[in-house]
């Protein structure tokens, strides 16, 4: 139904995430990659987690808002809030993402929005992908 493609290249630390430029291959975004302070970095900049929570939070806010819409509910009201937490996985020392979704709807009876947020969640393809894992692949360019 639709790709995209974003390239990051390194910048000056030839490192993405400390000083890279993330361009995607329609021109529509093109910024520059920063770490953010509490990892080291100079913060002056937009990071990997920031984006995808924006991602995620934009994503999950559509699925909210159809399901909302049909079940003839008004979603203009509603906003979706992610958080995402970048850190190490006790397990093998890796690094992990946790995200925290909060779904602000005033106004909405908490046992009317309960089974929309489950069918939002099972809609959102980020939702998925954050249960299911997503079919990756990774090559070399020649």
């Amino acid at each position: 139904m639709y790709t995209t493609t974003v390239t990051v290249s390194g910048g000056t630390a030839s490192h993405g995430r400390a000083s890279g430029r993330a361009r995607s291959d329609d021109g529509v975004l093109d910024l520059s990659l920063r770490m953010p302070a509490e990892l080291g970095g100079d913060g002056q900049g937009t990071n990997p987690e920031q984006l995808f929570a924006a991602g995620f939070a934009a994503c999950f806010h559509g699925a909210l808002s159809l399901v909302a819409r049909q079940a003839a509910l008004d979603p203009s009201t509603i906003s979706v809030e992610a958080t995402v937490a970048f850190g190490r996985d006790p397990e093998d020392g890796g690094y992990l993402l946790r995200v925290d979704l909060v779904a602000s709807w005033p106004g909405i009876d908490p046992e009317i929005a309960a089974p929309l947020l489950e069918q939002a969640d099972s809609l959102c393809p980020y939702a998925r992908m954050a249960w299911r894992g997503t079919p990756t692949t990774i090559t070399l360019a020649s």
